[in-house]
């Protein structure tokens, strides 16, 4: 056991739309991402997903609707909802997610999927 440090972390890796696991417990994973740009749009049928932000803003965008995230501020979408964060600059997000959960849903595989590599 020792402290994980997040700013250390975010520091190892610059890419975009690829996370870093740091962590498990319970079946869950605790990642890091960096967004930049527009993600894929994809649902996770089993899945819930939860957004952190660290540093920037993101929008998370639903079909029907927006929601505007900032430093600080978190989403949980539930499972089965199609949607897609957004980043107008770099944003550091913490995810909690499902152990093995791939990025881009349940849909076909794309260069951006993956389920994580550990930091």
């Amino acid at each position: 056991m020792q402290n994980i440090d997040l700013k250390e972390k975010l520091s190892c890796f610059s890419d975009h739309w690829s996370p870093r696991i740091i962590a498990s417990l319970n079946g869950q994973e605790v990642k890091l991402a960096k967004f930049e740009g527009a993600f894929d749009w994809h649902a996770h049928a089993e899945a819930d997903e939860m957004f952190l932000v660290l540093e920037g803003s993101f929008t998370m965008e639903f079909r029907d609707h927006s929601v505007e995230l900032s430093k600080g501020q978190m989403i949980v979408v539930p499972k089965g909802v199609e949607h897609r964060p957004v980043a107008e600059t770099v944003c550091s997000v913490l995810l909690v997610e499902p152990a093995g959960l791939v990025n881009t849903g349940d849909g076909e595989e794309t260069e951006r999927t993956t389920s994580g590599t550990w930091i």
